[in-house]
């Protein structure tokens, strides 16, 4: 078998060069980062449950209308997705108060907001990915105002979505993460989600307790990271095969929590 093209390595994943011209193959890796890169760690079977998960969710969305990246799931580590070109601006959209929004405003953790909250950051690490305005996108050419537009419209779209999905299985959508590309299809452009959408760049709460069901569990030393991944998966009915906490019926879909 031909070795693969490593195209580029972040924190979460390696991309390789697609069995087909404009794609990419997109693996999961277990490690795990935060604060910037200055904590770092492994979480066992990370990557094979982020997979899985994004995988559905980039599912759900296309099916709403979303335009994805995502063309299949490969294995239990790897999809193929379309190559894109990044606009290297994260959005982060903001359901509830926490994390670095709470530290910046002196705001306790777990207020609602009064309506969603769109904050875009600079994609790039080593200037640890500062906070910029969509006068900054648009004078640094970094996107177009169409662009921008479309970006706030798929991401306000994506929330509405994602946050009665997640509350159908008892988990709050508290803020999370996402990035956009531009695909090229002959002459013509257009604005599509990449990256991925799972407990890494998720903020997840259980809609009873409050209890941390993503990476903020590593990030703040609280333990059962692996464990609080594995139920976000087994409460989308996605917990991958194999896995010792999986049971019957563990693929079948989402599970409605009362």
């Amino acid at each position: 078998m031909a070795r693969r093209r490593r195209i580029y390595e972040g924190k979460a994943k390696v991309m390789y060069e697609g069995p087909e011209p404009g794609t990419l193959v997109q693996y999961f890796k277990d490690d795990a980062t935060a604060f910037n890169n200055q904590k770092k760690g492994t979480i066992t079977g990370k990557g094979v449950l982020n997979n899985r998960i994004s995988e559905y969710l980039m599912l759900r969305l296309a099916e709403i209308g979303i335009p994805t990246h995502f063309v299949r799931r490969l294995n239990m580590r790897e999809q193929l997705v379309r190559q894109v070109e990044i606009i290297p601006v994260e959005v982060v959209v903001r359901n509830i108060v926490a994390g670095s929004l709470a530290k910046r405003f002196g705001m306790e953790e777990g207020q609602a907001l009064p309506r969603s909250i769109i904050e875009y950051y600079y994609k790039k690490d080593e200037l640890g990915d500062p906070m910029i305005s969509e006068e900054h996108i648009t004078a640094f050419g970094w996107a177009t105002p169409q662009d921008l537009d479309d970006i706030l419209n798929l991401s306000l779209r994506i929330n509405d979505f994602l946050l009665g999905l997640f509350l159908g299985v008892g988990l709050k959508l508290v803020d999370f993460k996402l990035e956009f590309g531009r695909l090229w299809e002959n002459e013509e452009m257009r604005i599509v989600l990449a990256d991925e959408i799972s407990p890494d760049n998720c903020r997840l709460w259980d809609a009873k307790t409050n209890e941390k069901m993503d990476k903020d569990r590593f990030r703040r030393d609280l333990g059962n990271v692996a464990e609080a991944y594995q139920e976000v998966a087994r409460r989308l009915g996605i917990l991958p095969e194999g896995l010792p906490e999986a049971g019957p019926g563990d693929a079948t879909g989402p599970k409605t929590m009362q």
